[in-house]
């Protein structure tokens, strides 16, 4: 503070004679937040790219679109020759905190990254601002060629999501789901139904993975769908997902009605778990429409309990107590 103090009293000429140290000056004293601020226009805004970032991030906080809208533009003055990888991911890391994924891609395309790590970096960086721009067959090549990179499995390669202000902010998840989500949003469901099903991992994450590629999996055959989803409600058993395995054999019952086939024995399995789980509910989904299980459905929905009745799920009002 005594810093600022000493600029405003002592640098008077200084300042008066050059107005634009005045936001830099209060950059330095106060920090980016300030500068993104009380900068009128993109000329007085400093060629720092990591500066610029910070300010980007204040104003992604606070939800200031005015001073986003300065921000990138300086950063597109700046995007035009960059001088290394490092000012690359800087500008690029700004304007994707800035929501400029499509001009973010375009600073990436202006640069060639050497091999390995440089490689690594820039690809990462890639996906990134693709996945951000919806551009998903960029966003897909990227995951490839950053799996060749590293020679390893894309289920094994774990991934921040989303551009959210800082990095800690961010979730992870699996290269391989992600690389999924791309190929299905461009119209692939059976690319990745054959991604999600090579998967060889196992738990709960595992189970999700067969379960999401036999329902996109609409080319494979009724016996081949069956065989994974018996896979996938084998892991669910190992595990004790019961939960899952009741999702599980009610995609199969689905699936074999939808086949024109009959469900009978996915049925029976589903109502066996029903009964071990005490899930009255799943039971009279099943039995609710077979006019010879009527009865034992009636007795199921009069077991399941009204949310109003006594034991329900809905809040009782405490009564009042009249004091003497």
């Amino acid at each position: 503070m005594s810093f600022l103090l000493y600029c405003l009293t002592g640098c008077r000429t200084r300042l008066a004679r050059s107005p634009r140290l005045l936001p830099l000056t209060l950059a330095l004293v106060l920090g980016a937040p300030a500068l993104a601020e009380v900068s009128p226009g993109v000329t007085s805004l400093p060629a720092d790219p990591a500066v610029l970032l910070a300010g980007c991030q204040s104003a992604r906080a606070s939800g200031s679109v005015p001073t986003m809208r300065r921000l990138r533009a300086r950063l597109l003055e700046l995007s035009v020759s960059p001088t290394g990888l490092e000012q690359v991911l800087l500008l690029s890391e700004a304007l994707l905190t800035c929501q400029a994924p499509t001009a973010a891609l375009a600073v990436l395309d202006r640069y060639g990254p050497a091999p390995g790590l440089e490689r690594r970096q820039w690809l990462l960086q890639q996906w990134r601002a693709a996945a951000a721009a919806l551009e998903h067959e960029r966003a897909a090549q990227a995951l490839l060629r950053l799996a060749a990179l590293e020679q390893q499995d894309l289920e094994l390669v774990s991934l921040p999501i989303g551009t959210g202000p800082t990095a800690s902010a961010r979730r992870q998840r699996a290269a391989l789901d992600q690389l999924a989500d791309h190929l299905e949003a461009l119209g692939r469901p059976q690319q990745a139904a054959a991604l999600l099903l090579a998967s060889r991992q196992t738990g709960e994450r595992q189970v999700r993975r067969l379960r999401r590629g036999v329902l996109l999996g609409t080319g494979l055959s009724l016996a081949e769908r069956d065989r994974w989803l018996e896979r996938a409600l084998e892991e669910a058993a190992a595990i004790r997902a019961w939960g899952l395995a009741s999702d599980l054999l009610d995609d199969q019952v689905r699936l074999h009605l939808q086949a024109g086939e009959d469900p009978a024995r996915a049925v029976q399995r589903r109502i066996r778990l029903s009964q071990r789980l005490d899930d009255a509910y799943g039971e009279w989904r099943l039995r609710r429409h077979d006019p010879l299980q009527r009865s034992r459905a009636e007795a199921l929905e009069q077991h399941l309990r009204s949310p109003a009745s006594p034991g329900g799920h809905a809040v009782v009002p405490t009564p009042r107590l009249t004091l003497p």
